[in-house]
């Protein structure tokens, strides 16, 4: 079983994750912030990732503790269940229309951690009503913080860019699924590689 468990405990954040790499695409994760929950729920559900666990955060600071710190602790997790990389094709790429946008992902798991990311966001916070009918936001300036997080986690290089779009929801929602795909094909297991490391290093460091 290619599955890792994370807990991440800071004087600004407390968080655990549950990760397994050959899921079903199931996002349990108790998670305070609306928009970012979407997000975390559809990178499981295109990457067949299964994420389970809690996230709390001193959000009257602001959100980007949490966020940044669930990039971090999540790749962790992907670094922890992939252990040495023993056997993964170790390279991903997809480009993901969602309707005026197109949005491009690279990964490679080479055991560096770089991101580059290319959003081309406005930086307007993305504004929603609450259950109870309070109205919340998300800080777009956060979206890059959670995958500069997880690259170094990670120890993966990641390029995330959109190729054109209108809407931060799309860009930011089309970012998440691009990444979710390449990140799968990233890490699934290359049955032509007979469990040998895929680096000519003999070793993904």
């Amino acid at each position: 079983m290619r599955t890792a468990t994370i807990q991440r405990n800071t004087k600004e954040t407390q968080i655990t994750l549950t990760l397994n790499l050959d899921g079903s695409g199931k996002c349990e994760v108790k998670n305070p912030i609306g928009f970012f929950d979407h997000m975390l729920s559809a990178f499981c559900k295109h990457g067949m990732f299964d994420l389970t666990g809690e996230l709390k955060g001193d959000l009257e600071v602001d959100q980007h503790h949490l966020i940044e710190d669930t990039g971090i602790a999540l790749g962790q997790a992907f670094a922890k269940a992939l252990g040495d990389c023993a056997g993964i094709y170790r390279a991903g790429f997809f480009i993901y229309p969602m309707d005026e946008s197109l949005l491009q992902a690279s990964v490679d798991f080479g055991g560096r951690g770089f991101c580059v990311c290319n959003p081309q966001l406005t930086g307007i916070p993305l504004v929603s009503i609450s259950a109870n009918g309070q109205e919340s936001s998300f800080q777009t300036d956060c979206f890059e913080d959670f995958w500069q997080g997880f690259a170094s986690s990670a120890r993966c290089n990641i390029h995330l860019d959109t190729i054109r779009g209108r809407s931060d929801h799309h860009k930011m929602e089309g970012l998440f699924k691009a990444a979710a795909r390449a990140i799968r094909q990233a890490v699934e297991i290359d049955q032509r590689r007979n469990g040998e490391i895929p680096s000519t290093k003999g070793v993904i460091v």
